[in-house]
Order: C-alpha cells, then sequence, then structure tokens
C-alpha cells in the first residue's frame, strides 16, 4: 500500500510540475521569477518557484524590513526588484519602496502628497497594488476629487501622470491596475460615472474606453484568460454588470453575463478549465460564487453551476488544473471540481482572512488577518503543512520575486527563501534597514 502511495504522490507531483511548466509557456513567463502585478502573471497566482520552505521561523527569514507607513497592497518585483506602497491614512500621504529581493537592501523611497480620504475600518491608503513591466512602475489611488495614475522608471522618477476624474465611494477604492502588451488596464466600476480603460504604458494616453452603467463600486481586479482557441481577453467583474470579457486590442465587448452578480465584487474572477470562476458577497460573507462558460463564435455565455454557501467574498479562490482552491473570509477553505463544482473537502482553519492564496509546487500559501502564513496541501485531500505566524495583522497577498516568498503585513515586508538557508548579505552600509 505505501508503495502504491509513493508511486501515486510522485505521478500527482509530475502532472503539476507539467501543468505548471505548461502554464507558464502558454503565459511568456516560463523560467522567470517575475511577479507583475497583483496575484503574479495572468492574475492566476501560480509561481515557477522551487524548494521554498513548508515553515520557518523568526531567525530562518531572509531579511525584513519595516515600512514607512501601512498598507494592505501586495508586493511586485522584476529584474530582482520588489516595489510595494504604504500610506498615511491620515493625510493620504503615499510613499513607495524599492528593495532588492536577494537582501531587502532599500534601493530607493519616493513619497506623493494626496488628500485624507474616508475609508471602511478595513481599508487603508495603501490597498491598491501596483503593476510593473520592464521600463515603468505603475500606480493608482483615488480621492473624492480624482483618480490618479501614476508611471514610474525603476529609479523613481515620474515619467507621466494621469487624472481621470473624480471617485465615488463609500469605502474607498481597492482595485489594482494590470498590464497587456502595451496597455495599463484599469476597473473603474464605481458608485458614479463608471467605465474600463486603457493607458498607453509609454505616455498615460487613453487607448480605449468603455463607459459602464453605475451601481457600487467593484474592488476586484481584472485577469487575464487565453482561450484553447483565439485571442486573449481580459474578463472584469462587477455587480451591475456582471462578468464582461472584453478585447484588449480593439476596446470592445466579446461577451458578458450581466446577472452573474447580484452582490459586490471584491475578489478577482479566475479562468480554470475553460471556465471563469468569481464570487461576490456583502457584509463580509460570500453570497454567490459562478462558473460561467465564455461566449465563442456567436455563442452566448452561460451558467456550468453556482454555489451560495461557504465562499469566499473579498479572497480570490485559486484554479489549478482541474480544480478550484476556495479560501473564505471565515477561514473555511475547500477544494471543488472545476468542471462540475462538486466539493471534495472543506475544514476550517482557526483565522479569519482577506489575502489571497498563491499556489508553489503543489502548496497553498495564504497569509490571514492575524499576520499567520497559512501552507496547505493544494490536493484533493486536506492536508494542513504550516502555519508560520509574522507577529502583525495582514490583508495582503503574497508574491514570489526570483524565488523569494514576499511576505506583506500592515507595517512590514518579510522575505523567506530557498531552502531557508540566508544568502551571503550583499547589503552595503546606510540600507537604512531595522
Amino acid at each position: 500500500m505505501s508503495i502504491r502511495l509513493g508511486i501515486r504522490s510522485i505521478f500527482t507531483a509530475t502532472l503539476a510540475w507539467l501543468a505548471t511548466g505548461l502554464w507558464l509557456a502558454e503565459t511568456g513567463h516560463a523560467a522567470t521569477g517575475d511577479w507583475p502585478r497583483f496575484r503574479g502573471p495572468d492574475g492566476a497566482g501560480i509561481s515557477p518557484a522551487t524548494n521554498l520552505p513548508t515553515q520557518w521561523t523568526d531567525q530562518g527569514l531572509w531579511w525584513k524590513v519595516r515600512l514607512p507607513g501601512r498598507g494592505h497592497s501586495s508586493p511586485v518585483g522584476l529584474n530582482g526588484r520588489v516595489f510595494i506602497t504604504s500610506g498615511d491614512d491620515a493625510t493620504g500621504l503615499r510613499t513607495v519602496s524599492c528593495f532588492r529581493a536577494t537582501d531587502g537592501f532599500r534601493l530607493w523611497e519616493k513619497t506623493f502628497a494626496s488628500s485624507p480620504v474616508r475609508l471602511n475600518r478595513l481599508n487603508s491608503a495603501a490597498s491598491s497594488t501596483p503593476a510593473v513591466d520592464e521600463d515603468r512602475l505603475y500606480l493608482y489611488w483615488a480621492t473624492p476629487q480624482e483618480i490618479t495614475v501614476l508611471a514610474l522608471d525603476h529609479q523613481g522618477s515620474e515619467v507621466w501622470k494621469r487624472s481621470l476624474g473624480p471617485f465615488l465611494s463609500q469605502h474607498g477604492c481597492g482595485t489594482s491596475p494590470v498590464l497587456f502588451q502595451d496597455m495599463v488596464i484599469l476597473n473603474n466600476d464605481q458608485d458614479g460615472p463608471s467605465s474600463l480603460l486603457a493607458l498607453d504604458r509609454k505616455t498615460g494616453a487613453t487607448r480605449w474606453q468603455i463607459h459602464r452603467k453605475k451601481d457600487r463600486v467593484a474592488y476586484s481586479t481584472p485577469c487575464v484568460f487565453r482561450p484553447a482557441a483565439g485571442q486573449a481577453e481580459l474578463i472584469f467583474t462587477s455587480s451591475i454588470q456582471g462578468m464582461t470579457s472584453i478585447d484588449p486590442l480593439r476596446g470592445a465587448v466579446n461577451w458578458e453575463y450581466s446577472s452573474a452578480f447580484p452582490f459586490r465584487t471584491v475578489g478577482s474572477p479566475v479562468p480554470v478549465g475553460g471556465l471563469i470562476v468569481a464570487t461576490c458577497g456583502e457584509g463580509g460573507i460570500g453570497r454567490r460564487l459562478v462558473a460561467i462558460r465564455p461566449g465563442s463564435h456567436g455563442r452566448p455565455a452561460e451558467m456550468v453551476y453556482d454555489h451560495k454557501k461557504a465562499i469566499p467574498y473579498v479572497p480570490t479562490p485559486l484554479g489549478f488544473g482541474d480544480h478550484v482552491f476556495l479560501w473564505g473570509d471565515n477561514g473555511q477553505v475547500g477544494c471543488m471540481q472545476a468542471a462540475t463544482g462538486k466539493m471534495l473537502w472543506q475544514e476550517k482553519l482557526g483565522d479569519t482572512f482577506m489575502g489571497s492564496p498563491i499556489w508553489v509546487e503543489g502548496r497553498l500559501y495564504c497569509l490571514s488577518n492575524k499576520g499567520v502564513v497559512f501552507v496547505l496541501s493544494a490536493s484533493e485531500k486536506f492536508q494542513l503543512l504550516a502555519e508560520n505566524p509574522l507577529g502583525e495583522e495582514s490583508q495582503a497577498t503574497p508574491a514570489v520575486v526570483d524565488n523569494v516568498l514576499l511576505l506583506r503585513t500592515a507595517t512590514q515586508l518579510f522575505a523567506v527563501g530557498p531552502g531557508n538557508l540566508k544568502p551571503q548579505s550583499a547589503r552595503p552600509p546606510g540600507s537604512g534597514l531595522p
């Protein structure tokens, strides 16, 4: 029996490794350590990193730094650099910090004045995750007076800045910019006049804009769906217009399933097994999960299944292979078959969550609201592998840059490296780190 189980484990691991390689090759991120946006390439939350530890102690951290303010945004990174935002809720001041991934050396730090905003107690002045490419870093924040989109070069100098008009919401903003080819994509679904926009990466000029109905602000960040045949699509979700597919090259609607979400969308949509899975909710509770089969060649989009219990509201589901992993706000986690929605297991963890899980080498990593990194096996059987406390509250999603796991709490950034072995520090004097 043990031999048979061992063979099955090897077979399962091999399939997962092959699936990861195929996915990364399709998205153009094979064998890279880039994490260019919220939840990494295409917003899938999947990393090709290897040999990251399951469990560690504070002494085993590669490095940790204190940030100049608070925030819930996640780190992004490229070419060995890590970028993260923080803010001052009282003054509206935003700060962007750049660190070296291997040792946490602070390369630069820039601050930007803004106005204080009345926020939901769970929001912050730095809740939006930036996006990064080979040349620039793209930032987004909003006040009632204006939406600001800012592009910096990798040394922190301003390249361009756009004001996109007022922003109306009772809770503040929270969606994040994403990149597609030579465009910065924004979801501007809000309580006021709403739209979907694409800005030119080099200049900030509007490439296309799709006007939307106004209802309630959407906090979901769009994802990229790459069908087996055909061009890539951008997938947006909102309460008033449901799930929408956009042709990013033409700036036109491919298809829409308008009755998908009766409540607010916060978690992002997730492509898995040819379907798009997404959730909505209210009052801190997930109210509905839907799986939509995309429209194609004149065929309208259709709902394949939906769930109304034990689903996430804020955390984004994670799709990998034939499975969807659900990580609920109240700690209810589960695994279901992507094609049918059949629940394979559901268990309760001893904490609450607002950050989303990521996938690394067959494991799920997710930060709890108390700042504990829960690690689960990404399999058809529930297995809690480890709980790693960081000692401070968190609402952020982990990131992986150059094989380094990055974990953000309210005021600190932590790094865990391969094999839990610290590298030789290349940190020169004057780094300003604790």
